[in-house]
């Protein structure tokens, strides 16, 4: 049986581009159910498939897995012969531990600047708790790079889950022309090129709904 991924608006769903992400990068195969993150139903279009009522879902046969680092998880152990983690232990303590990080934290960063792939490339004043953020993860993507990313342009050489965790936070700092630490711009640029990521931008270009909350610069919408 296919897997299926429930997924939002590839626009502004940075939740969603995780899973998406990693499955494409790894060629796992997979069907998408896109559900508009505006429909009026929205959450009881998603509860059909989890009780969470939040995109991304993965269903695979009997088994439903929400929340991203969840999903990736499950992806892990049902196709180990995918690299979603690094081989190496002592790097794939360090990705999890990273992607968790990603999970469960970096509020500042997140509401201050959301996921909008269609907004043109300009600066805005960072707020204290999102500057916070961004210096916090700039030292974890440095400490990555430099203990175990030496074999590649990613986090711990190859594209791995960690990555695909991150890859929206990469978007934010391109978007918004967040600071970063110069020793970091190939890994941003790496993320943009790669092509499971040009493929989801695509798709996000041509989308038309529109999210108030998600428009920084509301009521205006900045559009490429």
């Amino acid at each position: 049986m296919a897997l299926r991924l429930i997924i939002g608006n590839k626009n502004y769903s940075s939740w969603s581009l995780r899973p998406w992400l990693a499955m494409t990068a790894f060629g796992i195969p997979f069907e998408e159910v896109l559900v508009p993150l505006d429909a009026p139903d929205f959450k009881e279009q998603v509860r059909r498939h989890s009780p969470a009522g939040k995109v991304p879902v993965l269903i695979d046969g009997e088994a439903v897995v929400w929340e991203s680092i969840a999903i990736l998880e499950h992806l892990a152990e049902r196709f180990p012969d995918r690299p979603l983690w690094p081989s190496d232990p002592a790097a794939r303590a360090h990705a999890r531990s990273l992607a968790t990080e990603m999970h469960n934290g970096f509020g500042g960063l997140r509401s201050a600047f959301p996921m909008n792939l269609w907004r043109p490339v300009e600066a805005r004043a960072v707020p204290d708790a999102a500057a916070s953020d961004l210096r916090k993860i700039g030292r974890r993507w440095l400490e990555a790079r430099e203990r175990f990313g030496q074999s590649g342009p990613f986090l711990y050489g190859a594209f791995s889950a960690a990555d695909a965790m991150y890859a929206p936070v990469a978007t934010r700092i391109r978007t918004y022309e967040l600071p970063i630490d110069p020793a970091l711009a190939d890994y941003v640029a790496a993320i943009h090129d790669h092509p499971a990521f040009v493929a989801w931008k695509d798709a996000a270009l041509k989308e038309t709904g529109i999210l108030a909350e998600d428009e920084i610069d509301w009521p205006v919408v900045k559009r490429v």
